[in-house]
């Protein structure tokens, strides 16, 4: 660290002042898109929901595409909706419990043997219970942590030492606004969301203070999405984001580098809005809207 003095920190106020700026404007007035043709994605996940259509997507993009999937019949599933011999041709499907290291680990070493080193880690794979904090078992409190979190730490530590090497690499983080907001209902799932956002958030400060710029963090915070996971939730307000919708803004901010995509775009102004609310207040508001009741009528993906 740098020897503090009163020039460096006012030149430190003016730079972030600059980038508060240069940020503001580019939420109306994006970025252009970066090239990803021959990039090496992997996504967790990959065999149901938003992780099958990213796949999809980003081998349209002339990504080679690796799906990681605890389920074999999902991955062959994701392979079949590949529309043509191209896009087949660049899809690598692997088994793989993410919530087993040692198996990340192992997986991970056989994807760089094959496929090569991997340049973009969307860690997308995520579970629900959708109970109250009581009615939680142990056991799938665990899970939901291991899954949606702890998980995220064995991918990261198999990927990112080649991308700081390169200097060069995105990391994807497919949280939830349950990361930005708690409510009933979603005592373990918003933890570990929380988590993520927080996990991710720090990774960016440790790699910009390592000067590894070149390594971009995206975290994704989207409302319910119609993939079928939050199934039987209402949302009297704000309806369900459309998967094809969710899945086209997610690429979109990877191709622009985006640090954090919030979805709907009215969650970034109830996001920063809270910091200024009393926590009754924000309570009474998300009650008020029928959001604090939406867990009540969950039945969540039956398969």
């Amino acid at each position: 660290m740098g020897e503090f003095t009163v020039v460096s920190f006012f030149t430190g106020m003016f730079w972030a002042m600059v980038y508060w700026v240069v940020a503001i404007f580019q939420f109306f007035v994006p970025p252009p898109r970066k090239d990803v043709s021959g990039k090496i994605v992997l996504i967790t996940g990959a065999g149901s929901g938003i992780g099958q259509k990213l796949s999809i997507e980003f081998a349209k993009l002339g990504c080679s595409v690796v799906g990681w999937d605890i389920s074999t019949d999902g991955l062959s599933k994701t392979g079949s909706l590949m529309s043509d011999e191209r896009m087949t041709s660049q899809w690598h499907p692997y088994k793989c419990d993410i919530t087993d290291r040692h198996r990340v680990y192992e997986v991970a070493e056989k994807v760089q043997e094959d496929v090569g080193c991997v340049d973009i880690l969307i860690n997308n794979a995520g579970i629900v219970t959708g109970k109250k904090f009581l009615d939680c078992r142990d056991e799938m409190i665990i899970k939901t942590m291991e899954v949606n979190t702890i998980a995220h730490f064995w991918t990261l530590k198999a990927f990112l030492p080649g991308m700081i090497d390169r200097d060069s690499g995105h990391v994807v983080t497919v949280a939830s606004g349950a990361g930005l907001f708690g409510m009933p209902g979603q005592c373990d799932y918003a933890a570990s969301k929380f988590a993520a956002v927080g996990l991710t958030e720090a990774l960016y400060c440790e790699l910009e203070y390592s000067k590894s710029t070149g390594v971009k963090t995206t975290v994704v915070c989207p409302y319910y999405i119609d993939t079928g996971m939050f199934k039987g939730v209402e949302t009297p307000l704000l309806p369900m984001i459309k998967s094809d919708d969710a899945v086209n803004q997610i690429v979109d901010a990877v191709l622009r580098n985006k640090t954090m995509l919030l979805m709907p775009r009215i969650v970034y102004f109830l996001y920063y809005l809270k910091g200024l609310m009393p926590a009754k207040t924000a309570f009474l508001t998300g009650n008020a809207s029928g959001t604090m009741a939406s867990m009540d009528t969950f039945r969540g993906r039956v398969d």
